[in-house]
């Protein structure tokens, strides 16, 4: 979002994504294919550059 000088609301709008969208992104919750599927889109990027894995053990 800094390369392309974009806030979360503009994000919001541009991918057609709910409020609800963006605050489980803020808080690191899961989100759908679909959902990085359409920030991939907007951001022009691929799903490795927004997307990090975690193991469940490391979550705790």
């Amino acid at each position: 979002m800094i390369d392309k000088n974009m806030n979360k609301t503009q994000l919001k709008n541009e991918a057609h994504l709910s409020t609800n969208v963006i605050a489980k992104l803020g808080k690191n919750e899961k989100v759908s294919i679909d959902t990085l599927s359409k920030i991939c889109e907007v951001l022009q990027c691929n799903i490795g550059d927004i997307v990090d894995f975690v193991s469940n053990d490391m979550e705790a």
